[in-house]
């Protein structure tokens, strides 16, 4: 068994780097993830969210590779912790753990090894998806206000045209 674990803040307040995350995939920088369900989620009594999500990938395998399960062999426990900054307002602490346990097979030290540092490399794509995803919002925000700025009438804009 090995444990893997990683610290970032990001700075955006937690509710911006909450609702990203909800919303990271797909994403340009993991092109292998093309979705994901949510199988679980609630509050508990001490207001912390929960939320158990199932990701589907395609990694451009063939056919007869597809067909093999590697379920029994590699097992990978992943957690991610949201947390705001307890010293800095508007920045948002996340704390990722990973525990990983190869079975069955020789070299399982080594393996699980390599599938810590595959997951060191996702961790990073998946913090600039995030930042991807707010600068996304943030954009869809401008060009919103923008669009009803033009539409919305005030009386001293129907003066000023001549409307009624």
């Amino acid at each position: 068994m090995k444990i893997w674990t990683s610290e970032h803040v990001f700075d955006h307040p937690w509710e911006i780097v909450t609702t990203a995350e909800m919303q990271k995939y797909p994403n340009p920088m993991n092109p292998s993830v093309v979705g994901g369900d949510v199988l679980h989620r609630h509050v508990d009594p001490s207001g912390k969210l929960h939320s158990l999500r199932l990701l589907s990938t395609d990694w451009g395998l063939p056919s007869v590779v597809r067909n093999i399960s590697f379920t029994n062999v590699v097992s990978v426990d992943e957690r991610l912790i949201y947390k705001p900054h307890p010293q800095h307002a508007g920045k948002t602490i996340l704390t990722q753990e990973a525990i990983i346990t190869v079975k069955g097979v020789s070299l399982s030290s080594y393996l699980e090894s390599l599938t810590a540092g595959t997951i060191s490399s996702n961790a990073s794509k998946g913090r600039e998806a995030i930042e991807w995803v707010i600068n996304k919002l943030n954009a869809e925000i401008v060009e919103l206000t923008a669009s009803t700025r033009g539409s919305i009438r005030t009386p001293m804009a129907e003066a000023a045209f001549g409307e009624k």
